[in-house]
């Protein structure tokens, strides 16, 4: 081909949007959950081995993954001691502003390998639903620093109640769902999940007033008999 033929031919622009390689999607935590629970199905878990999948997720999703197991009336004393120790030490850290870090020790404890595969299929169908629901909205919340820090220490508050020894049914349901609605909103700055957990955070000071009552009340008809002997 000549000099005077190339020239001829018409000028083909580029198209740049369909040479360039299409921005990678991250991948759902529902689908992450699904990865752990075949990847824990045998032998000991540790919670260092959950941090390493869910690298690159934040310590909001730890967060959420931690109070999955809550989501039922049933409490889990021993459960709920390791994970209430995690959710108070990320929530304190949150609301400091500063970047969450655990204990190498903590980072140790093995889970149970029974029941996480189990909790995890079952919640993997449960986050997705909230995945589909969950939507930009409300950004404020999660654009100041200021209802960053609250949130994170109302996460620490309620990391603290699943520390409480309490074998009372919906003990460590009402603590779970407000820590992991306050967490769960930063995935698309829902403020709505926000305000959601403010609101399960109220119900759950509640419901630990009215057992503080109660056990008040007890006691005090326990010793009045007692006396009255």
């Amino acid at each position: 081909m000549t000099e005077s033929d190339q020239t001829s031919l018409p000028h083909r622009p580029i198209d740049v949007a369909r040479s360039a390689p299409a921005p990678v999607s991250p991948r759902a935590l529902s689908a992450d959950l699904r990865a752990l629970a075949e990847h824990f199905q045998n032998g000991p878990v540790r919670l260092v081995e959950i941090v390493e999948v869910l690298k690159g997720r934040g310590y909001r999703f730890l967060i959420v993954l931690l109070c999955l197991p809550f989501l039922t009336p049933v409490p889990l004393p021993g459960v709920s001691t390791v994970f209430g120790s995690v959710i108070a030490l990320i929530g304190f850290r949150l609301a400091l502003g500063q970047k969450p870090h655990l204990p190498q020790r903590l980072m140790q404890t093995e889970l149970p390998p029974r029941i996480l595969p189990k909790v995890l299929r079952a919640s993997s169908r449960l986050v997705g639903a909230f995945e589909r629901l969950s939507k930009p909205r409300l950004q404020f919340f999660y654009r100041h620093a200021a209802f960053q820090r609250l949130g994170g220490v109302l996460i620490a508050l309620c990391g603290l109640k699943l520390l409480l020894p309490i074998p009372v049914p919906m003990s460590n349901f009402f603590p779970g769902v407000s820590a992991a609605l306050l967490a769960a909103g930063s995935f698309e700055e829902d403020g709505a999940v926000f305000l959601a957990g403010l609101l399960t955070f109220s119900i759950s000071l509640a419901y630990f007033a009215l057992l503080a009552l109660g056990g008040a009340a007890a006691i005090g008809e326990i010793w009045q008999r007692v006396l009255g002997r």
